[in-house]
């Protein structure tokens, strides 16, 4: 008895994807089902960088196709494709950026631009090609995060190149300026910085520019939220109550001015010792998923406090690229899918396909 399509749709619909928690039915990942005979191959397209998960989700798709009765020869072949989605209305694409990421909290000394560029190493090691902004004008920390050193050149003498370290495309004022010389501006000027570092910097095809904000709801923060084109918006937070109040605030800010959030980051959740590996949530205990639940937001992990996260981004190597296969880095990639998940669910930015009218005498 010969295989049909609906029988090969039927076995795809009781496998779920890891990363989007559905069938590949559903998330219309699954394409090009042909059948020759007893030979079966399905094409799956995933939506968001998943590098580390093709190799087992090829497997238990082929699995799952050869316990079809009657199947034989089955080829599965999982790619991934990122293209742009919706941003606020009114607000064009950025030329050279498909998505935008802000990362924020409410409040400093939560760990947000330790938080931002790993989240960015761990995109990038799952295949996306991945840029960061740093838009604070007055505590730039990405180029010595990044380990970066030089000023950024211009070719044409109106844009700037981006500088790069461990594969990322970056800017910041930080590379413009003296390590020691303080930002003395007021408002109008720091915003008008950030929007000539994101426009006159000739971002190369980037899948997504993670913006590292400010701490607060400011200037800053409102010019992003009504000028520049944002995907989506993550929310650092400690599990302590005093920053929770704050990022409470960050995350109504981002909702009022239409931007989605696309989830809660817990970060030190824990403390480790390094002495004896104790685990103390001294911080206190399941303030972010409290939180989530509060705004239907969704909690995307918990990272703990640890020596070595803080060493690491010192060093201008972060926790993702000095320790790619440890603990904290898996952690942040399970995060970093789950935030291209949450992106790729969104209704796609279709701007870029339509042609431009162009009206000239001839």
């Amino acid at each position: 008895m010969a295989i049909t399509e609906q029988q090969v749709q039927e076995a795809l619909k009781q496998l779920t994807d890891p990363n989007t928690r559905k069938d590949f039915v559903a998330t219309k990942s699954a394409r090009h089902i042909k059948i020759e005979g007893d030979r079966v191959s399905v094409d799956i397209l995933l939506g968001y960088p998943a590098k580390s998960q093709i190799e087992p989700i090829r497997q238990m798709v082929t699995q799952q196709l050869r316990s079809i009765p009657g199947a034989g020869q089955v080829s599965v072949n999982v790619q991934m494709k990122i293209i742009s989605h919706a941003v606020q209305r009114g607000v064009k694409l950025v030329h050279g950026i498909k998505n935008i990421i802000a990362v924020a909290s409410g409040k400093g000394g939560v760990g947000k631009s330790t938080v931002a560029v790993n989240l960015a190493l761990a995109l990038a090691a799952e295949g996306a090609t991945v840029g960061v902004l740093d838009a604070d004008i007055y505590g730039p920390s990405q180029p010595t995060m990044l380990g970066i050193r030089g000023r950024p050149e211009s070719r044409d003498g109106k844009s700037l190149e981006p500088m790069e370290g461990h594969g990322l495309q970056a800017m910041s004022i930080g590379f413009l300026i003296d390590v020691e010389t303080p930002m003395v501006w007021r408002g109008p000027m720091v915003t008008q910085a950030l929007e000539q570092l994101l426009n006159e910097t000739k971002w190369r095809d980037v899948d997504y520019l993670i913006v590292d904000l400010p701490p607060g709801t400011g200037d800053i923060q409102l010019t992003l939220a009504q000028r520049v084109p944002v995907t989506g918006a993550v929310i650092v937070t400690t599990p302590q109550d005093i920053a929770l109040i704050d990022a409470r605030k960050g995350l109504k800010m981002f909702e009022k001015v239409g931007i989605p959030i696309l989830g809660i980051i817990e970060n030190m959740s824990t403390h480790i010792c390094s002495k004896c590996g104790h685990e103390e949530r001294i911080f206190g205990e399941g303030g972010a998923e409290r939180m989530g639940k509060d705004y239907d937001a969704e909690m995307l992990g918990a990272l703990p406090l640890d020596i070595k996260i803080r060493q690491h981004a010192d060093s201008g190597k972060p926790t993702v690229v000095s320790d790619p296969d440890g603990s904290v880095s898996e952690i942040y990639k399970q995060i970093a899918r789950r935030v291209a998940v949450k992106i790729a669910e969104k209704a796609q930015d279709h701007t870029a396909a339509f042609p431009k009218i162009v009206v000239q005498n001839t």
